[in-house]
């Protein structure tokens, strides 16, 4: 389909997949097999399910020190990876993401066109996040031990469109910011590391950011959580212009409370 100037879409001359590799890798891939192994993507690392076990059982451990771990989420997610992937498959949009497989990263954004789109528009308000918290698209970590391609998909495009939810939710990069989108991602996504970073990361909040936390922002994210239609169904690159309190609203997003976070 033709889309609008300025769409965050990976081209066919640009080299990289939808996981962020180039080409080089494929010999790799080709050398893995060779070996023995069956990679279904370039990141890919196939492993039995005791070593998934294994990984889970680390990953679950050191996630109480960093409960945003990535691992943890490949690990754990085979309930749920397989639900996202359905919602998206039986909403239109959802399953375009999916036939298409757009990527967010600075080599497919335009981000002369963002800056330059109206204050309070996805686009310009995603580009002013990333900017003052010093944060990258790029530093999303491709799957490694998803085994079904799709489902790698479904992992990887949720945490690009993590931050996303960061400017919808109006939310910081700060703990007490994560923690809060957190307990929406957990919601909307049933994947254990987000369960687990809601309810461990508010360990490390002071007396103070705990009260506001659990009187008003908890219940809001639960709230919008439930409400929201899911998240991955949204073609964000097709969105730039739209205002995010329109966003919000399409979604089913509450307005943040009127707290300081």
């Amino acid at each position: 389909p033709v889309l609008p100037a300025g769409t965050a879409r990976l081209s066919h001359s640009d080299p990289r997949g939808w996981d962020g590799h180039t080409g080089e890798e494929e010999e790799e891939e080709e050398e893995v097999e060779e070996e023995g192994w069956h990679q279904l993507y370039p990141s890919h690392i196939p492993t039995s399910p005791l070593q998934k076990a294994l990984l889970a059982a680390g990953s679950a451990v050191m996630a109480l020190y960093d409960p945003y771990r990535h691992v943890l989420g490949e690990t754990t997610g085979c309930l749920a990876l397989p639900n996202l992937r359905d919602k998206m498959k039986h909403h239109p949009e959802g399953y375009r993401i999916l036939q298409e497989r757009p990527c967010i990263r600075l080599s497919t954004l335009d981000m002369s066109r963002l800056r330059g789109l109206p204050d309070g528009s996805l686009g310009r308000e995603y580009v002013r996040f990333l900017e003052d918290n010093k944060v990258s698209p790029d530093t999303r970590m491709p799957p490694k031990f998803v085994d079904d391609e799709e489902l790698a998909y479904v992992i990887q495009r949720y945490r690009e469109v993590h931050d996303l939810m960061h400017t919808l939710l109006g939310m910081p990069t700060n703990m007490l910011g994560e923690v809060v989108v957190k307990w929406f991602e957990a919601v909307q996504t049933g994947l254990p590391m987000c369960v687990l970073g809601a309810a461990f990361g508010p360990v490390r909040l002071s007396a103070r950011k705990l009260q506001v936390l659990a009187t008003e922002l908890v219940p809001w994210a639960i709230r919008s959580g439930l409400n929201a239609s899911c998240v991955l169904n949204v073609y964000y690159e097709q969105r730039w212009e739209q205002p995010v309190e329109s966003l919000r609203e399409e979604i089913g997003i509450f307005p943040p409370p009127a707290v300081r976070v």
